[in-house]
């Protein structure tokens, strides 16, 4: 018999990787199950959208306050931009199947107050991945989570273990979001957290966790990426990014509250 399809089979017919055999045994899966193959058909779609919205980035130069780390030098910043877009789309299954990282607690934020942390400094890019993987999740109708924020408890467990760290998603409905849900994702040197959010006229944030870049204290720092907007800033222990298509007021009053919270 078969070997039952798998998401990350789902994620590899998506992007062209299967064999061919595995590929008819998906195909002939898919035409029994409808609503597995309309789940393919949103990630055909997302994919495509998420090219179209990269192509300016693919055509440009890279930009000098984005300038490439010696290690990394000779490589086009359209493959650094079409790798990380790969990542968001397809590679998020394997984190699932990784061996959990031993956990400890950690302290969230400092006890100051955004405006007297120093500038961030140049370079970082943990705020892309941020900007891409709010444009790939948010827009999914029928799973744009993976665990529920009827299972708060469980996601902040789930995601405290998988990063190494405590880590549980704020709290804002007193500024007019309620958690929808959240997800790991790949970062660039390991998995990191992303919390979605939702205004009451449908309207999604999310907010993107991640320790690789730790022990870099930043002030606020905002950037647009595409259509997605971002305010981003770093503690000891995490960088956090908050996305949306909401303008830039709107994400510094989210963010504030984010930042009280997250103690």
């Amino acid at each position: 018999m078969p070997v039952p399809a798998t998401e990350a089979d789902l994620h590899a017919y998506v992007d062209g990787q299967l064999p061919q055999a595995r590929r008819v045994e998906i195909e002939a899966f898919l035409s029994g199950h409808p609503d597995e193959r309309q789940r393919v058909e949103n990630w055909r779609s997302q994919r495509r959208a998420l090219q179209r919205a990269l192509q300016p980035i693919w055509e440009e130069s890279i930009p000098l306050r984005l300038a490439i780390p010696p290690a990394a030098r000779g490589q086009p910043w359209r493959r650094l931009a079409a790798g990380v877009a790969i990542a968001a789309i397809g590679a998020s299954a394997g984190w699932f199947a990784r061996g959990a990282a031993s956990a400890r607690p950690a302290v969230l934020v400092t006890s100051s107050a955004p405006s007297s942390l120093p500038i961030a400094p140049a370079g970082d890019t943990f705020y892309q991945r941020a900007a891409i993987a709010h444009l790939v999740y948010a827009p999914d109708a029928r799973r744009p989570v993976e665990i529920g924020a009827d299972q708060e408890q469980a996601l902040a467990t789930w995601l405290s273990k998988r990063l190494g760290a405590a880590v549980k998603p704020p709290k804002l409905g007193m500024v007019g979001y309620e958690l929808v849900g959240g997800r790991l994702l790949p970062g660039g040197a390991g998995p990191v957290a992303q919390f979605m959010y939702a205004a009451a006229a449908g309207q999604r944030l999310t907010l993107y966790v991640t320790r690789e870049a730790a022990g870099k204290k930043t002030a606020f720092q905002f950037t647009r990426d595409g259509p997605v907007n971002v305010f981003y800033w770093v503690d000891e222990h995490f960088g956090y990014a908050l996305s949306g298509a909401a303008d830039r007021a709107e994400l510094l009053r989210v963010s504030e509250e984010v930042y009280k919270q997250l103690e």
